[in-house]
């Protein structure tokens, strides 16, 4: 069945629709400036001042601005009145450190108790006072805000925890071949007051997939995932994504460090940063799980071996959209043909 839309074959329906649709949404006063230009082209400037009352200067002033949105009415919305220059805050130096070193003897102290003790200060040192508004601004102008926090002491006194920075992918990335980069995420099940966990894994170039089942959520486990999926997917990951659980700390990343992969983590609360795996974890759990998910709980081995022999029917057999209807070994054998003449598609036996 065909589907046409409404005034498919009237020339220029579909550039009106457009401008209606534009139309609301710019704002009422680009809108009244626009008329205001119109009826000014068409009666002249002296009816235009006496039927709206604005000054010659402010007419021409709005049809330079128009000519240079080349003519699009949004153009004419009221732009920023904010000055170029600005006026710079100058107080002598002693006096913001000062300001300084009181909120440092006392924490975060603010600007309205500030201005008694700097009314001392400069009254003392024969200096102007600030006022107290002043004293805020020119807390927020410090880089830092003045601000110090205090060394948090958790109840067990090992003293503050230092987290290493961790990686992040890059903006726009692609993976350009197999191997690239390799995304991780979990699964869980729940069932009569029961968990079960999936470790899922995904090649972003040619949608190599693997996944574990696991009764305990841990980075030990996650390290056994990924040494297996190592020894599935024949050619040796480059960059390693996943997202911030525990289980992809620790152990997973010690190992990630021993071979020396950089492992990049998404942002929270930002799944898209790891959409392919996302997507595999549908699949996996419509076409698998849901039909298997007795062995899920309760014979746990019999559920790998089974999810075994369905990740071979997916990287070997089974057609996928995103990769115009081929296998992700279709990607790797192609990929591995070019790389080497000896690989095992092109010998003979």
């Amino acid at each position: 069945m065909r589907i046409k839309f409404i005034g498919s074959r009237i020339k220029g329906f579909v550039a009106v629709a457009d401008r209606a649709l534009y139309w609301g949404m710019i704002c009422k006063t680009a809108e009244q400036r626009y008329k205001v230009l119109n009826f000014w082209d068409r009666y002249g400037l002296q009816a235009t001042q006496a039927a709206f009352g604005v000054s010659r200067r402010t007419l021409f002033a709005w049809r330079a601005q128009l000519r240079e949105g080349r003519g699009q009415p949004h153009t004419l919305a009221p732009r920023s009145t904010r000055p170029k220059r600005l006026r710079k805050r100058v107080w002598p130096a002693e006096l913001i450190e000062q300001i300084r070193s009181m909120r440092r003897a006392h924490p975060n102290l603010g600007k309205e108790k500030l201005h008694v003790f700097i009314e001392r200060f400069c009254r003392e040192h024969r200096l102007r006072t600030p006022s107290v508004r002043t004293i805020g601004r020119l807390i927020a102008d410090a880089p830092d805000k003045m601000r110090h926090a205090p060394v948090r002491v958790s109840r067990f006194f090992q003293g503050q925890v230092l987290r290493r920075p961790r990686q992040r992918k890059p903006k726009g990335y692609r993976a350009g071949s197999p191997g690239d980069c390799v995304a991780w995420d979990s699964i869980e099940r729940r069932r009569d007051g029961l968990k079960r966990y999936l470790l899922t894994s995904t090649d972003l170039a040619s949608r190599f997939a693997f996944a574990l089942g696991v009764n305990a959520l841990s980075s030990a486990r996650a390290s056994l995932a990924c040494r297996l999926q190592q020894l599935l997917f024949p050619l040796p990951a480059q960059h390693v994504l996943s997202d911030n659980g525990h289980e992809f700390a620790k152990h997973f990343d010690q190992a990630l460090q021993a071979q020396s992969i950089p492992h990049w983590h998404t942002y929270p609360r930002t799944p898209k940063m790891n959409a392919h795996c996302e997507r595999f974890n549908r699949t996996v759990q419509e076409e698998f799980v849901d039909y298997h998910e007795e062995l899920l709980f309760y014979d746990l081995p019999a559920f790998n071996d089974r999810l075994l022999n369905w990740l071979t029917w997916y990287n070997l057999d089974r057609p996928h959209h995103s990769l115009a209807m081929q296998t992700p070994v279709d990607i790797l054998s192609r990929f591995l043909k070019r790389q080497c003449r000896m690989y095992w598609p092109n010998t003979a036996t």
